[in-house]
């Protein structure tokens, strides 16, 4: 996939799969994730102040991020990126409120915002690979 088709793909989607570094496997979890088509990506963190996502998320200096559609063997479409991640300022997220929309948004997340138990990160986009099927393997026969 080129670069305008990678930034379709993530902004026509709104979960994936974060993963974070450990000293152990990457730690991964599914995550509702807004884009701003231009590169960066942003996570509404629903968690405590002892959360482990929360702690590996501020100890890391880069992140990896999986977004995928499979309706079928012969169809699908993946993307990987990887950068940065950090915590965005509460300061910032009025200027960022279209981004986050475009997320996927659990009850739970209704809950959170009220008692202010959000955090907002942003993924700054350094390598981004795409994948794509979207035909017949060659030497399939149909009938």
């Amino acid at each position: 996939m080129d670069d305008e088709s990678i930034r379709a793909f993530l902004q026509s989607r709104g979960v994936g799969v974060l993963g974070l570094p450990t000293d152990g496997p990457p730690y991964l979890l599914p995550m509702s994730f807004g884009s701003d088509g231009e590169g960066t990506l942003y996570f509404t963190y629903v968690a405590g102040d002892r959360s482990e996502k929360r702690a590996l998320t501020e100890r890391a200096t880069a992140a990896s991020f999986l977004v995928f559609d499979a309706p079928s063997p012969f169809s699908w479409r993946s993307v990987v990126v990887r950068g940065p991640i950090e915590r965005v300022p509460e300061s910032e997220w009025d200027g960022i409120s279209d981004d986050l929309s475009d997320g996927w948004r659990p009850a739970v997340f209704e809950a959170a915002v009220s008692d202010g138990g959000i955090a907002v990160y942003r993924l700054d986009i350094e390598r981004q690979n795409g994948f794509e099927q979207s035909s017949l393997p060659p030497g399939y026969a149909t009938e």
